[in-house]
């Protein structure tokens, strides 16, 4: 057990969203489970752990968990409520439509555990609570927004309401400033006051401290990282070569902007150096080039010069020569590969939450298992990985206790709830991953009449 961390999920809870109907929580308590003692972080008193697997057949909403984090993620960092979210609440019940969505996320950041709760009805917020828990253990309120019969109120905590000029921001928020779209807490992070500082913490949080990686995104900024971070560089070496990937050296090219687009591509050039010129000179610019392909090429001034960056990956050649390929020319395994090296750099050296969806997606399993045991084994990592996979192959309690597996699972209504392995109160020399195949657990595909299908009935006889 240790008490290296600042920043940690605690627990996620979400109702009729998505294909959450009731209220559904995901948490990285610790049960008393004396297994694997090291993946339990100690702080304020709670044992929150560092490693989750969440598994479910196609369909049990696993994904939607992870979406319904990264839409609360991305409320508050955008301050807006997404039209979309009328049309996302849970569309199997009549009687759901009619009932808002809610959220809300407990975490622990800068020495101090957080809550946030939020409720959205009609594209409106109609409540919204942020606390904290002090150090008698008791949540304290930071403030409260209520909205009902058209108007907005708002309550804060005690010692900001006893200043009379307090009282006066209070109301010019409540009557002027706040929009019914618009998260109370994105618009306080906005305004100076020392009274504020617990909503400018956890708002970190939220931005830099909880990422959130589809399969489909990208690791932007990696070209740079590359350049300018020695360490990060031997680090992504190293790793990439013992992948046996082909790769044996990740290396950035520069190029002056005119050499890189070429007389061809005279107007990229141009619309590139506008940009750069309606920009104070003192301050740091990196663009995003369009180069037509799936490769990152950034552009920076330095200097007079404006000079385009990317990241180029060498493998021996005949001759022991040196090969240079490009990030389009790549394997979507290696490129995969590619955009966790920021996650695995950081979830070692960093207190941070990073949430996966589909972990094993076009990486080998063997690849995938091997990154997740190493995480599993070594006591001194500092961040917290949690992930949705369908590998079954990863469930070996060498590497999970039983209360790191959760599943996903739909009921005969169409709404999932999720559960851990831990309430089987299965032993430690049970084979998780046999039960699991076996149908133990739940989560897992329905096939019972995949055999009878008569899918030649389905032909067209004149083809």
């Amino acid at each position: 057990m240790r008490e290296n961390f600042t920043d940690m999920l605690i627990r996620f809870v979400v109702s009729n969203l998505f294909s959450f109907k009731e209220e559904t929580e995901f948490n990285l308590l610790s049960s008393k489970l004396k297994r694997l003692s090291h993946h339990k972080y100690r702080k304020g008193g709670i044992e929150i752990l560092k490693l989750s697997a969440l598994y479910g057949a196609n369909g049990s909403g696993k994904s939607n968990l992870i979406r319904s984090i990264s839409l609360l993620k991305t409320m508050i960092s955008r301050g807006a409520i997404p039209n979309s979210l009328i049309s996302q609440k849970f569309r199997l019940s009549e009687s759901s439509l009619t009932k808002p969505v809610e959220l809300a996320i407990e975490f622990f950041t800068n020495d101090t555990i957080y809550y946030y709760f939020i409720s959205i009805n009609d594209g409106i917020i109609i409540d919204e609570y942020f606390s904290s828990m002090g150090k008698n253990q008791q949540d304290e309120m930071i403030f409260h927004r209520k909205y009902e019969k058209g108007k907005t109120s708002i309550s804060f905590f005690k010692e900001f309401e006893n200043v009379p000029e307090n009282l006066i921001l209070k109301k010019i928020i409540e009557t002027d400033l706040i929009k019914g779209t618009q998260p109370l807490f994105f618009l306080l992070n906005t305004i100076s006051n020392d009274a504020f500082v617990d909503i400018k913490i956890a708002y970190d949080w939220f931005e830099n401290g909880l990422i959130v990686i589809y399969p489909q995104t990208k690791a932007a900024g990696l070209t740079l990282e590359i350049e300018r971070n020695e360490g990060f560089k031997d680090f992504a070496n190293e790793l990439m070569c013992s992948f046996n990937t082909g790769i044996t050296n990740l290396k950035v090219d520069v190029k002056s902007a005119d050499d890189f687009f070429g007389e061809e591509d005279k107007k990229e050039v141009d619309k590139i150096k506008a940009e750069f010129a309606e920009v104070d000179p003192e301050k740091r610019f990196v663009l995003i080039a369009n180069t037509g392909t799936e490769e990152e090429a950034v552009v920076v001034k330095e200097g007079e010069n404006i000079l385009v960056k990317r990241l180029l990956f060498e493998h021996k050649g005949a001759k022991n020569k040196n090969v240079e390929f490009r990030l389009d020319e790549l394997s979507d395994g290696t490129r995969r590969l590619l955009e966790y090296l920021p996650v695995l750099h950081n979830i070692v050296k960093f207190s941070r939450t990073f949430i996966i969806d589909e972990i094993e997606r076009s990486i080998h399993p063997l690849i995938t298992k091997e990154l997740i045991s190493k995480f599993s084994k070594d006591e001194s990592t500092k961040g917290q990985l949690i992930f949705s996979t369908h590998e079954s192959n990863f469930l070996d309690q060498e590497i999970f206790r039983t209360d790191e597996i959760w599943f996903a699972e739909k009921n005969i209504l169409g709404s999932t709830k999720v559960y851990s392995l831990s309430d089987f109160k299965e032993h430690s020399t049970i084979d998780v991953r046999k039960g699991y195949l076996n149908g133990r657990y739940g989560a897992i595909p329905f096939l019972g009449n995949l055999q009878d299908l008569n899918w030649y009935r389905f032909q067209d006889e004149k083809e």
